[in-house]
């Protein structure tokens, strides 16, 4: 991305100037600032600048804060500066607990270790036989039955 185009980012997210002001301090019209608003590369730009200057200025002070949290007064608020704590760090999420979590890894472990055994069976199955799998998962189609029976009853009939 060029100088421009990154200026424009920072001054976009200090958000001190008009688009007009930030136009003209890197030597192009609104109209160029308003395209480049709306191109998915300069927008990637700026999530990217944004995420870095709250990484940077922000995170260490929220994390600090959140540490002197744990020993209010208030259980509550002590609760809720462990959680954020523990959602920072990818620990809780709000839709799963650490038990959740391990009980999905030991499910996925054994579908594939039952996947992996049902391979090397036929894999190493040496009777010459082309073995066939059928699944239950398909919907039926009522217009194949019907064709499939009719058929059927067509071959009974020669």
């Amino acid at each position: 991305m060029d100088k421009p185009r990154r200026d424009a980012i920072v001054m976009l997210f200090e958000d001190e100037l008009n688009d007009e002001q930030i136009a003209e301090n890197v030597n192009r019209t609104r109209r160029t600032l308003a395209k480049w608003k709306n191109d998915p590369k300069f927008k990637k730009g700026q999530d990217a600048y944004k995420h870095v200057v709250i990484k940077k200025d922000y995170e260490s002070n929220a994390i600090r804060k959140l540490n002197s949290l744990l020993s209010a007064r208030s259980e509550m608020v002590q609760l809720q500066a462990a959680n954020s704590i523990l959602k920072l760090s990818g620990m809780l999420s709000d839709n799963s607990t650490p038990e959740l979590d391990k009980a999905k890894i030991r499910k996925a472990n054994a579908e594939a270790d039952i996947a992996e055994q049902k391979a090397k069976l036929l894999k190493n199955d040496k009777t010459g036989i082309t073995k066939i799998v059928f699944t239950d998962d398909m919907k039926s189609d009522k217009e194949n039955d019907t064709d499939q029976k009719r058929d059927e009853s067509d071959g009974a009939n020669t």
